[in-house]
Formats: C-alpha cells, sequence, structure tokens
C-alpha cells in the first residue's frame, strides 16, 4: 500500500511539474515586437467582427438586395470623388505634384462633366485613381508607425495611422456638414455602400487561415509599407518584399485580406467610420458569391 501510495504521490507531482514547466513555457514566450498590445487587440478585433457579423453586414445585404446595380454604382462614384479631394491634398503633402495634379483633374472632370461624380470619366480618360491618407504622408515624412493597434469601430491602425485619422476625419467634406442629419445619413450610406461592395469576400480568409487576426495583422502592416513607399520598401523594411507586397494588393487569398482589412474599418456606428480615403478607394464593383 505505501509503495502503491508512493507510486501515486510521485506521478501526481510529475503530472503538477509538467503542467507547470508548460505554463512556464507558454508565458516565457516571446511577444510580437510589433504587436506589444496582442491581448487587447485580440479583443477588440473580436467586438468590431461581432459588431460586424450583427450590424453592419445584414444592413448591407439588405442594401444589396433593393439597390439597383447602376444606383449602387453610381453612389460609390460619388464618394469617390468626394474623396479624391482629400486624396489629391495628401498627395501634394508627400511632395507628389504630378499625381496631385491627376487627383485635382478626377474631381474637375467628374464634378462638372461626370454629373458630380456619378460617373467616373476621368479615369477613362486614364486620369489614375490614387489611395492615400495622412498616415501614409506621415510616413513619408518619417514618422515611424509605432506599434500595431485594433481600434474599436475603425479597426487596424498603427500608432502612426491613428494620429493620421484624427485629421483624415477632420478634412473629410461629409463629416464637415453642419446638419447633423444629413451628415450622419451620408456617412452612414457611404459606409454601408462600401460594406456591400465586399461581400463575398470574407470565406477565402475565414477558411484559408487558422488565425485570423495574425494574417490580417500581418498584411495590414505589410500593405501599408507598401503603399507608404510606393511600392518601393525603404531599408528600415529590409525584409519586406516588394514582389509579396505586390501580390499581396492583387491576387488570391492576399487581395481577400485586402477586403477583409477594409470591411473591419467599415465598422461603424452613427458618425463613425473608415477614412475618407479608404472609403474612395474602395473597388466600384465586386465579385458576389
Amino acid at each position: 500500500m505505501r509503495n502503491a501510495a508512493a507510486s501515486s504521490a510521485r506521478s501526481k507531482v510529475l503530472a503538477l511539474a509538467c503542467v507547470s514547466l508548460l505554463a512556464v513555457g507558454c508565458a516565457s514566450r516571446p511577444a510580437n515586437p510589433e504587436d506589444p498590445l496582442e491581448g487587447y487587440n485580440r479583443a477588440m478585433f473580436s467586438f468590431n467582427e461581432q459588431v460586424d457579423r450583427a450590424v453592419l453586414k445584414p444592413v448591407a445585404q439588405g442594401y444589396d438586395t433593393v439597390t439597383p446595380t447602376p444606383l449602387r454604382i453610381a453612389i460609390g462614384n460619388v464618394f469617390s470623388n468626394i474623396g479624391d479631394v482629400w486624396i489629391g491634398a495628401n498627395n501634394l503633402l508627400q511632395g507628389k505634384p504630378q499625381e496631385a495634379l491627376s487627383d485635382g483633374m478626377r474631381v474637375l472632370v467628374n464634378t462638372f462633366f461626370g454629373f458630380a461624380g456619378i460617373l467616373d470619366i476621368a479615369s477613362e480618360m486614364g486620369f489614375t485613381k490614387h489611395d492615400e491618407d495622412f498616415g501614409q504622408t506621415l510616413g513619408t515624412w518619417g514618422v515611424g508607425e509605432g506599434a500595431y493597434v485594433v481600434l474599436p469601430f475603425f479597426g487596424p491602425r498603427t500608432v502612426r495611422d491613428s494620429a493620421g485619422l484624427a485629421l483624415d476625419l477632420y478634412a473629410d467634406p461629409v463629416t464637415g456638414i453642419s446638419d447633423v442629419p444629413v451628415r450622419n445619413s451620408l456617412t452612414g450610406l457611404r459606409v454601408i455602400d462600401t460594406r456591400a461592395r465586399l461581400l463575398g469576400t470574407e470565406r477565402t480568409v475565414d477558411e484559408g487561415t487558422l488565425d485570423k487576426y495574425a494574417y490580417i495583422r500581418d498584411f495590414y502592416l505589410q500593405q501599408r509599407r507598401y503603399k507608404v513607399n510606393d511600392g518601393n520598401p525603404a531599408n528600415m523594411y529590409e525584409d519586406f518584399d516588394a514582389e509579396d507586397g505586390a501580390a499581396a494588393l492583387g491576387r488570391g487569398t492576399d487581395a481577400a485580406a485586402h477586403s477583409a482589412v477594409e470591411r473591419l474599418e467599415l465598422v461603424a456606428v452613427g458618425n463613425v467610420g473608415a477614412t475618407p480615403a479608404a472609403l474612395a478607394a474602395a473597388p466600384r464593383n465586386r465579385d458576389t458569391e
């Protein structure tokens, strides 16, 4: 009996030691230096996803069902035209006058000949659509990106992009409308219209990744670095591959991740939503499931 009791005690001690070693091993796992707030970020990521599933996605699906395609395209084009004003300003602040001139021409052409932006005539004339915001401008000026952070309703950001977001929203012509009902109605319409164009993009990411949070985080950081450097990564991002960046912006699962990042940026309540640039640069057409 004593031997059996001693053997049982040793087994329990050994099991406890194994569990303790495992816990210590997990606790001592080095944190991602780009994501020191990972615990908070994962919780906020989950919250934003739940808000999207419960509120934004169902509303977008209803909007997509009842709104004729030509009208959806026209609405998207109008908001895209509005966004080109701030995009052009950021290109100018980044020292890219040629791109800024192109953005200005887009606004003039689409406003006067495209019936206030309903028609995107400028693209047909060869004036390229750009995607710039003040976060990218800060990066161009040499401001470090800081830690990765997931904001409530606004989704993936860095500290630098969070600072840029404040000016993006301040400069947005829609948020500058003094009539609160009109401002909120236009903001809601813009967010819902853009979310509707992203329907059908979640499945690839949801089914193709084991850790959706980490995948979108890594993609977001890669995407932002690629955009800040206009496809020519600086030495500070020497482990970032330009070809991978190009692929990330246009092919396969990474293209779906790009849409997922936009979707997480679109979760909105009231007058809270994605940046004007992100909304303006969202695709005018989408593939349905």
